[in-house]
């Protein structure tokens, strides 16, 4: 049996034909479908029955699937879900489903802020979480609502409320669903950002629209307001999200996590969105305001007072789109009028919403400063650097994860620089990295982050393998400067005092180097310091080498002389009589070098024969006889040796000599490498 009742607007379409229900009016009217005030004849209660258009379910294929998603939801079976009674098709084809009817009116028509303008925060929780958990069980049944708005959220007799229209819902795996024109569906006032773009949605985006809720809980208005779909759906994707008034402040980090533009960034699922709550709630206690809640209880069972105030807002412009729903997307529930509700038919925005939305400020600051960290642009230019483009980020949302992420990565960055300039020795560029990286710390508050920590490990690490090198070289000066760039690193106190000691311990040029076994001597060259043995080896000391190693005599003869056969010289007997404690001479160029190379192994230090420089830097009269001490350098060839510094038989101050032979008037002495 199937009843219906005229419409008294003879310019209204005429109400469908429903087998079993009495379609008694309209109680609202959208792009996508239309909501009746029925009675169910065989339970006689009143339903509300949704019935969809036919231009947004064109071809039998989508028909049959809506229906099968509204099957799937009528399973839900939740305190705070509104059920689906029965899904069936008018006598013209159409899909609709019926639903208990509640007529106490939406959360969109109520208000939480009482005469001296405090917010009812307990109650705002309590209807939070009431939404959380019906937002649980359904992404727990694999069904994403996909349109959580205030017009969606109604209340029972007893004031429950009970989350409704689950009719764009989406199951999982089955990918995003759109209009045939393209449209993305859902109310852009709510939507989050990749909705409006048309992108494959989980349960974040509800959780997206419920932080949307909160906010119009919590201070009577939408976190952003535009006149159309598209400059609103613009807003949710680009622009920063709103500072709570002072009141409020203690939702901020709430209202950053819920509303973040990207779903990574957001919570990541009721749980955690539960969780913030409960903190919320555990450091705040407000007044309950039940004065209030009577007034807008009592504006909600006035249908004349309510659709009063609904014309007055229509009146204000808010335009077809916001009377559809404030957004241009199906309101399928009003409370219910006297006279019927002229159905109101919104424009179709897609070919304005398909359109690509511009890139969000912030996403565009974090893009660069990573592309400006890819390229080395840190600091530099002044137009395009990534400092620049990191503040720019942190400016536009303080809060946002992400934003601390690429701030975390520019600090990184920096101290990749840092460590390279001062190994470098390039100070002033090392200071000026560690300066910015420590200032976007301090103006992001990020001073004890991870990489902040890290920043100054790396400084104290590279500036102690400095000061460990300008020790073991014996740098007293290289030391000294390490000493001095501490501070300017915030090396901790107790470390920069070792590093000045360090320094002080370093002997100045001229002083024997400590616990040095050939008494070498810090010395100053054009090319650095280097350490010079105070006298040359000795006859003693040569001895020892022969004994160990049992290396020949070299011959030995006068310069300019004819080799003496009837008694040859050698450095035990080089013609004048030596103690053990004098110049060793009559070596010859290849057994100083011998002698050095088994030195370095004794003692564990490398020793080699001076250059020129050296050599005469260090020459200076023995046990009263002026000698020539052998050299590094080659002469016209390296079969010749040079030998420095006059002596009793020459005074040429360098002369080439055979290699191979020794020289009664020439010895060695030894260089430590540092």
């Amino acid at each position: 049996m199937s009843t219906t009742v005229s419409n008294n607007d003879r310019h209204a379409p005429p109400l469908p034909d429903i087998a079993g229900y009495r379609v008694l009016r309209v109680l609202n009217h959208g792009g996508m479908s239309t909501v009746y005030l029925g009675q169910q004849l065989a339970l006689s209660r009143e339903v509300a029955i949704k019935v969809m258009q036919a231009q947004a379910l064109s071809d039998e294929v989508s028909r049959r699937r809506f229906e099968n998603e509204a099957r799937t939801i009528a399973r839900l079976e939740h305190p705070h879900i509104v059920s689906i009674y029965e899904v069936g098709r008018t006598g013209d084809g159409l899909p609709y489903y019926s639903m208990p009817h509640l007529a106490r009116g939406h959360l969109g028509q109520r208000s939480f802020i009482g005469k001296n303008g405090v917010t009812d925060e307990a109650r705002v929780i309590d209807i939070l979480r009431a939404l959380l958990s019906a937002i649980e069980y359904a992404h727990s049944c694999g069904v994403i609502h996909r349109d959580v708005k205030a017009e969606n959220v109604l209340f029972d007799d007893s004031g429950r409320p009970l989350l409704a229209d689950f009719g764009i819902a989406l199951r999982r795996g089955f990918g995003p669903r759109v209009t045939a024109a393209g449209l993305a569906i859902g109310s852009t006032a709510y939507m989050a950002p990749e909705q409006a773009r048309g992108e494959d949605v989980d349960g974040r985006a509800d959780l997206y629209s419920l932080g949307v809720l909160t906010w119009e809980m919590l201070t009577g208005h939408l976190p952003y307001q535009a006149g159309d779909a598209l400059s609103m759906a613009v807003m949710h994707a680009q622009d920063p999200i709103p500072k709570l008034p002072a009141s409020l402040r203690h939702w901020q980090r709430f209202m950053n996590r819920a509303l973040a533009k990207g779903p990574l960034n957001r919570f990541q699922s009721v749980a955690h969105m539960r969780e913030a709550l409960t903190a919320i709630e555990q450091h705040r206690v407000w007044p309950r305001l039940d004065a209030a809640r009577e007034r807008v209880m009592s504006l909600t069972q006035s249908p004349t007072r309510l659709w009063a105030s609904l014309v007055l807002l229509a009146a204000a412009g808010l335009g077809s789109l916001w009377l559809m729903g404030r957004d241009g997307s199906d309101s399928f529930f009003r409370v219910d009028a006297s006279a019927p509700t002229p159905a109101v038919i919104a424009p179709d925005p897609t070919d304005a919403m398909m359109a690509p939305l511009p890139e969000a400020p912030l996403q565009r600051a974090l893009d660069d400063t990573r592309r400006q960290i890819a390229q080395r642009k840190l600091t530099a230019p002044e137009d395009g650097n990534a400092y620049s483009s990191a503040l720019a980020a942190w400016h536009a949302d303080s809060t946002n994860p992400e934003v601390h992420r690429v701030i975390g990565e520019l600090t990184n960055a920096l101290g990749d620089e840092l460590a390279r300039n001062l190994r470098s020795g390039n100070d002033t560029r090392a200071r000026d990295y560690f300066a910015t990286a420590v200032a976007l710390g301090e103006q992001t508050g990020n001073g004890n982050s991870a990489e902040q920590q890290a920043l100054r490990k790396t400084a104290l690490t590279e500036l102690q393998a400095r000061m460990d090198k300008a020790v073991k070289r014996y740098d007293r000066e290289s030391a000294q400067r390490v000493a001095a760039l501490a501070p300017d690193f915030d090396v901790p106190t107790a470390t920069a005092a070792k590093m000045v000691a360090s320094a002080k311990a370093v002997p100045r040029k001229g002083q024997v180097l400590p616990g040095d076994p050939a008494g070498a001597v810090l010395r100053d060259g054009s090319t650095g310091a280097f350490a010079i043995s105070q006298k040359p080896v000795t006859r003693g000391d040569y001895q020892r080498f022969t004994s160990a190693t049992g290396r020949a005599a070299a011959l030995c003869r006068e310069r300019a002389s004819v080799l003496r056969l009837l008694s040859p010289r050698s450095w035990q007997a080089p013609g004048f009589t030596q103690g053990n404690g004098e110049p060793v001479v009559c070596v010859s160029f290849e057994d100083a070098e011998a002698y050095a190379l088994w030195y370095s192994r004794q003692t564990g230090h490398r020793y080699r024969l001076p250059n020129a420089e050296e050599a005469r830097k260090a020459a200076a009269e023995v046990s009263g006889r002026d000698i020539s001490l052998w050299l590094r350098d080659c002469g016209r060839n390296c079969q010749q040796r040079q030998a420095v510094g006059s002596s009793w038989r020459k005074s040429e101050q360098q002369r080439a000599l055979t290699s191979a032979r020794g020289y009664d008037d020439v010895g060695f002495r030894l260089v430590r490498e540092l």
